[in-house]
């Protein structure tokens, strides 16, 4: 169980150690949180309740009350006055195709840009990226695939960051896409070995200076994406 949000007792802990600690327990609250919403164990429109989660997790009330204000801002929770979070609903077919139609005018130009700018050091930041997820998952649960989601965001994230336009990567990070697209593709099926394959190719142009190729490897990665997802649909 995870431990509660309490002072050590015996010898006196130091502030920084304080904030360390309440740090890894905030941490751990938000991921099995997230956990919950992605799986569907808590699902679209239900209630949160703060003192039920601190309950069901033995944790405090105050990393709970952390969480839940995080996942509001990334879109996983809403909050009303006087009724407290819910959980936000599933993006909708057409909701799927607006964000992916923003994505296609900007990120494809952001890879042409990061292959026109790259250095060693930023290829070698793309390689370790994808050598960070060895194979795709075999599962559809979010503690099967939390790993390639995490991978997904920080790919495409990268790439924003190479291309040199803040405002270009504060825009996509501002959608939170990638959390709100796994909950739709992991309800439905597994594609972790196209995108892995897609990145590679990304990641082969984009390394080697080949602008034109990054940007189309970019934009049929986006597109095909895209279809995996309208194929698949939300299930509520």
């Amino acid at each position: 169980m995870v431990r509660k949000d309490a002072t050590v007792t015996g010898e006196q802990q130091s502030p920084q150690i304080g904030r360390a600690r309440r740090s890894v327990l905030t941490e751990d609250v938000y991921e099995r949180v997230k956990a919950l919403i992605m799986n569907g164990d808590l699902a679209p429109g239900a209630r949160v309740n703060i003192y039920a989660v601190a309950r069901l997790l033995d944790v405090s009330q105050t990393p709970v009350r952390e969480v839940l204000a995080a996942l509001e801002s990334e879109g996983l929770l809403t909050k009303q006055a006087l009724r407290g979070y819910s959980v936000a609903p599933v993006l909708t077919p057409s909701q799927v195709a607006d964000l992916y139609q923003l994505r296609l005018l900007l990120e494809p130009w952001a890879a042409g840009r990061a292959a026109e700018a790259i250095t060693p050091d930023a290829a070698a930041r793309v390689r370790a990226e994808l050598d960070s997820v060895p194979q795709a998952p075999q599962g559809t649960r979010y503690e099967d695939y939390h790993g390639i989601a995490a991978h997904d965001a920080r790919f495409h994230d990268l790439v924003a960051e190479l291309s040199g336009s803040p405002a270009l990567r504060e825009s996509l990070q501002r959608t939170h896409c990638h959390l709100h697209l796994f909950r739709i593709e992991y309800e439905g099926r597994r594609s972790g070995e196209p995108t892995l394959a897609e990145h590679a190719r990304i990641a082969d142009a984009l390394t080697a200076g080949r602008a034109q190729e990054a940007e189309q490897a970019m934009r049929d990665h986006l597109t095909a994406a895209r279809d995996r997802f309208l194929r698949i649909g939300p299930t509520t």
